[in-house]
């Protein structure tokens, strides 16, 4: 565990624009820096860094964060891992919190690991181009397969002498333990069966071309290897073994150079091989990814589930296995993805498709050519029924079981309805064998009711939203003066509502000194008001608790306490003030004021409009309420009328006329 002295200092000493501007080219604007967005394809810069708060905002994504926030939307780190970046890059020292002896000895065997595994592709690289039969054997194979010498040199492409033990020679020599080389599979150890108690040592990628394999934050993981010699007992393709390091289950070959075109693009192309995936790259397109010629997995699919939810998986043309690859569809489909599917002509794969055609054609053909995974499975599956009845039906049971497998209510109903279009065959049907196959949410309702269910849940919705718009915006104003000026003492006017002698109500003001959220919070409690949306509601608690218990309280050390979703949220709510906004504001009882406002008018304002749209809600609710003739209203029109003349003393003390 890093400790929070480390967190602490780490974001005391960085500087957001500068390691914002090491990925994106920023230009000053006032007290801000503006750029082009990294995270869409934009031509007028939307991308804004504030130095000041030391957050950022993407307002074509609607992205936003502080400076870990950046690096973990922007190169995928896990929060952890964009700690360790920011150390590094600021030579500061990572101090890690006590553990046992246990979790350190992990903990070193791991790195000690990945300093093998990183020295070993360095040392194939250095063989592939400065080794004699390196450049005569290795670099020729891979020139020979159409690849450039810096597409190579991109993807740390290396070989491994045809020797029995080169590399880990090497690599004692180094310095590096025998044990670590081991376990990493590097190097295999046996016992010489002609000595007795005697073992030799072996380089497992021995006369191989070397792919190294990456994590997402650019570790070397494991490597693959391909043999080049006619030996008929040596595997074509050999990976590494199971290690603590490295499990190819978890593992996408390409990920780490992929991650950004694949966000960027809001889309995976998956394919099955290593030159698969660096012809394409060298190509032009950059998001794809490998499974590396083992069967997709759940842990595979959530990796590419962290940068997008579309998938296109690219076959061969004459893929044998076609069949067998769906399986792997019905488990993207699992993770709510979205799935497409695109088969090469026959004869052709990725690699060799990629190389005989440029950018532009290649583009084309997976647009014209990608089918979405139900017109796929059905157009393949109905192909083998043919006239049979029996397979037609075993068909439309195995697509049924497919849609079965997406999460999205909305989306099953879809593909059930391009399902029975296609087949030929009635809705009916196809939803009773969904609710067959175990679906317990799915009721057996005809198509039409689940239509009309849909369509009354939508207007529902959106009604409830349109209602919950004003109250949205006030909320969200009511968040951004606590983050701007939670802290700061204000005089302020304290209106208490009394009778006067002629029984009418009045509002008395009295003069009251308190910081800025003392007078929201006060004021909140005693008209019992909450917070009606989560993620404002879950701020304001926790920004209560900050400003009441830490008298230098700052946006930015209190930011490092919170989540990252929390972050973006407050990010969006203090950079939308640079560019937002919001038009006819007076037609939903909302009256902005101005910037030169005193801070204690803005709160109290802000405050009694609240107050008033909550009143307005309530006496509609009793008007509702007296809608049935035959009840006695006399206590609920009494009280309609307290409503209005109090919201009629709110507005007039907000200088406003109520029609």
């Amino acid at each position: 565990m890093i400790s929070k002295f480390t967190i602490d200092q780490v974001y005391e000493t960085a500087r957001l624009e500068e390691v914002i501007g090491d990925f994106v080219q920023l230009k000053k604007s006032g007290s801000n820096f503006k750029g082009l967005s990294p995270f869409t394809d934009e031509r007028t810069p939307s991308f804004m860094v504030s130095p000041v708060k030391q957050i950022w905002k993407d307002f074509s994504s609607g992205k936003g964060g502080n400076v870990v926030a950046f690096l973990m939307e922007h190169e995928h780190f896990t929060y952890p891992e964009a700690i360790k970046y920011l150390a590094r890059k600021y030579n500061i020292e990572i101090e890690e919190t006590e553990r046992t002896d246990e979790q350190k000895e992990q903990a070193d065997e791991r790195e000690s690991m990945y300093l093998v595994s990183e020295y070993a592709q360095q040392y194939f690289q250095n063989t592939l181009w400065e080794k004699e039969m390196g450049k005569a054997i290795g670099l020729s194979y891979f020139r020979e397969r159409g690849f450039s010498d810096d597409i190579i040199r991109k993807f740390g492409l290396g070989y491994s002498l045809d020797q029995w033990d080169a590399f880990t020679n090497s690599a004692l020599e180094e310095g590096y333990q025998l044990q670590f080389l081991q376990k990493t599979g590097l190097t295999i150890v046996k016992e010489d069966a002609s000595q007795a108690g005697v073992s030799r040592k072996f380089d497992r990628f021995k006369g191989r071309v070397v792919f190294p394999i990456h994590s997402m934050s650019g570790r070397v993981l494991g490597f693959g290897g391909r043999i080049l010699s006619n030996e008929k007992k040596a595997a074509k393709y050999l990976n590494s073994p199971e290690s603590e390091i490295y499990h190819k289950s978890k593992v996408l070959y390409g990920i780490y150079l992929a991650k950004q075109a694949i966000a960027k693009e809001d889309n995976c192309y998956l394919v099955e091989g290593y030159t698969d995936v660096i012809q394409l790259y060298q190509r032009g397109i950059h998001n794809v990814v490998a499974s590396s010629g083992t069967a997709l997995t759940p842990e595979q699919i959530r990796l590419i589930n962290r940068l997008t939810k579309n998938i296109t998986v690219l076959f061969d043309g004459d893929a044998a296995g076609l069949r067998a690859s769906l399986r792997g569809i019905d488990l993207i489909l699992e993770q709510g993805m979205n799935v497409k599917v695109c088969t090469f002509p026959e004869g052709e794969d990725p690699d060799s498709f990629a190389k005989k055609n440029e950018v532009e054609e290649i583009i084309l053909y997976l647009q014209e050519n990608a089918k979405d995974f139900i017109q796929f499975k059905t157009s393949l599956l109905a192909k083998a029924a043919a006239n049979d009845p029996i397979k037609k039906a075993d068909t439309i049971r195995e697509i049924v079981n497919s849609i079965s497998k997406i999460p999205d209510r909305i989306k099953r109903e879809i593909y059930i309805q391009e399902c029975a279009h296609i087949m030929n065959i009635s809705e009916d049907v196809l939803f009773n064998t969904l609710a067959q196959i175990g679906r317990k949410e799915r009721t057996k309702v005809t198509a039409t009711s689940r239509q009309e269910q849909k369509a009354f849940e939508v207007v529902k919705h959106s009604q409830k939203e349109e209602k919950l718009d004003v109250q949205y915006e006030l909320e969200r104003k009511i968040i951004e003066m606590l983050l701007l000026y939670g802290n700061e003492l204000q005089e302020f006017e304290d209106l208490i509502l009394k009778e006067n002698e002629e029984g009418d109500l009045v509002l008395e003001p009295e003069n009251m000194e308190a910081k800025v959220y003392e007078k929201v919070y006060l004021d909140l409690q005693e008209d019992e008001i909450e917070l009606t949306h989560d993620k404002f509601r879950n701020i304001y608690y926790k920004l209560i608790e900050g400003l009441n218990e830490k008298e230098d309280f700052s946006i930015t050390t209190f930011m490092t306490e919170l989540d990252q979703e929390m972050v973006a949220q407050i990010s969006s709510i203090l950079m939308e003030e640079e560019k937002y906004e919001l038009h006819h504001w007076e037609r939903k009882d909302i009256y902005p004021k101005d910037k030169e406002k005193s801070i204690s008018q803005l709160v109290s304002e802000t405050i009694l409009t609240l107050r008033c749209f909550l009143i307005k809600k309530r006496i509609t609710s009793l008007q509702e309420n007296t809608e049935d003739l035959n009840g006695d209203h006399k206590e609920t029109l009494e009280e309609i009328m307290n409503y209005l003349q109090l919201n009629k003393l709110l507005n007039k003390k907000l200088n406003r006329v109520l029609s």
